[in-house]
């Protein structure tokens, strides 16, 4: 049995039946990581003996005939912008390179309190900034899909949460958290050919993971199927005292909405999203998404989002903005690196420096004009204001359907070195995926099928604010409908 090719709903039940046990299951993936994350770069830090330690006690808790926590011994990948209680936490930079947090996130404590196992901490942009995970000051990380005939070209995995996406594709991790600020768990899933949502804003707590933009990020799960996504979703959710824009509401039981009948389901497909220069490829999948949702039961509807055009320029906007308040705390004197200067004002200029890779302080150089004064009003306060009618577009749409279906991104996985010299074409890499995080609704990318390269391609379904059944149920309609069995080509083949 190839344990590393076991789904995390899989791999629940056979360590049940003890067919194999949490020692073996977590080792396999340890030495997966052990021969391929050398050439990949998925992870910062691994965390390989801890991992073991942590599989033995599981076995010990499944041995014992009790009721085990559902994630017991599934061994997960963990971004490095979740703080992690005495494990390194860098969010990619050298701002943080020894950073070693005395407490533990919120999202992180709930799951491990339902047993899982964390084989490590994963690669991703600088402080989550980029689209591509090349901006990490550990290195990039490499995609571990190939353009058909061409072994050789190096892809990028998306970003920011490329590391996670990398090594849930790569089979190194059977799921992995990432962060979502305008689009940086979907479009890395898309790239990657795995699964990926980020929810409501509120639905996971924020509390521990190091901030990029407050108003827009979101925690999520990365996995390879939709209903492996439902069972971390599940375990990462919930109320948090500590976080203020946590949301003190239920949390459903998302593993259910899998396989839900779409019988009556109303499923709007947005005019605007059909851009021009469009690949082919991309418009052929999302014609392909639309007819398997008609052939589940659902009715189609065309509905209009106009204020969609906006959401690229507003969010670089309103997330440099937020990005250049809370960055601002890395100055050398309460914590992470210290560059001495001569004078206080010189200490404060050689750290950041040193400190901050180009994009970081790209965008901190961006948010903090867009903040001074007699620029406030004229580009912030207007970006929040077409923020809110961003926000409007999406309620108004979901008077009247239930679901919206989008591809997730403009094109499949590019190579390292494509775009990379042209900050605005990287940009763009967001412009499916932003729209539904200035709104704060929930969305989930799904593997829909390859490119004419051979490249994944997937479709993003976009729900109402605390909906993320009908997301679910919608996803694993398409998912069962495109029979999406493609794998990488590096990847563990450890038993």
């Amino acid at each position: 049995m190839m344990l590393t090719e076991l789904t995390i709903a899989g791999a629940q039940g056979g360590l049940r039946r003890r067919e194999f046990s949490a020692t073996e299951l977590v080792g396999a993936h340890v030495a997966a990581i052990e021969r391929l994350n050398g050439r990949l770069n998925a992870f910062i830090t691994v965390t390989s003996d801890l991992a073991l330690d942590a599989a033995r006690r599981a076995d010990a808790i499944l041995a014992g005939g009790e009721d085990a926590p559902a994630l017991t011994g599934i061994p997960l990948g963990i971004k490095d912008l979740f703080c992690t209680d005495g494990v390194r936490t860098t969010a990619a930079s050298r701002m943080l390179e020894a950073f070693v947090p005395p407490y533990e996130s919120t999202v992180t404590a709930n799951l491990l309190a339902d047993g899982a196992v964390f084989v490590g901490k994963t690669n991703l942009d600088e402080f989550a900034m980029g689209s591509a995970n090349i901006t990490s000051a550990f290195g990039s990380v490499e995609n571990p899909w190939k353009r058909a005939g061409d072994e050789e070209t190096v892809l990028v995995p998306g970003g920011s949460s490329g590391g996670s996406a990398a090594a849930v594709a790569a089979r190194l991790a059977m799921g992995a958290t990432g962060t979502d600020t305008g689009g940086s768990i979907r479009q890395p899933a898309s790239y990657c050919g795995i699964a990926g949502i980020k929810p409501t804003y509120g639905r996971c707590s924020r509390w521990g993971t190091i901030a990029f933009a407050s108003s827009l990020d979101q925690a999520g799960p990365m996995a390879r199927t939709v209903e492996d996504c439902a069972i971390l979703l599940q375990s990462m959710a919930g109320f948090d005292v500590r976080d203020s824009t946590s949301v003190d509401i239920a949390v459903p039981d998302y593993r259910a909405a899998c396989g839900r009948s779409l019988k009556g389901m109303k499923v709007g497909i947005p005019a605007e999203y059909r851009v021009a220069g469009m690949p082919a490829e991309v418009e052929a999948a999302w014609e392909q998404g639309i007819a398997w949702l008609r052939d589940a039961g659902c009715e189609i509807v065309e509905v209009s989002l106009p204020y969609t055009k906006y959401g690229l320029a507003t969010y670089y906007i309103v997330a440099p903005a937020e990005c250049s308040s809370n960055l601002a705390r890395y100055d050398g004197v309460r914590f992470g690196r210290r560059v001495p200067g001569e004078s206080l004002d010189a200490l404060y200029e050689a750290t950041r420096r040193e400190g901050f890779g180009a994009e970081v302080r790209r965008r901190i150089l961006m948010g903090t004009y867009v903040l001074s004064a007699g620029y406030y009003d004229a580009y912030y306060l207007r970006a929040q204001k077409v923020r809110n009618l961003i926000r409007k577009d999406f309620e108004n749409a979901f008077r009247t359907v239930d679901v919206l279906l989008t591809p997730t991104a403009p094109s499949p996985a590019f190579a390292q070195g494509e775009k990379m010299d042209d900050p605005v074409q990287m940009y763009l890499n967001d412009v499916f995926t932003v729209p539904a995080s200035m709104a704060g609704v929930p969305a989930m990318s799904v593997p829909a099928g390859l490119s004419a390269s051979g490249l994944p391609l997937g479709l993003q379904v976009i729900g109402r604010s605390f909906d993320e059944e009908s997301v679910f149920a919608a996803a694993s309609a398409l998912e069962r409908a495109a029979g999406f069995t493609h794998r990488p080509a590096v990847r563990a083949e450890v038993v």
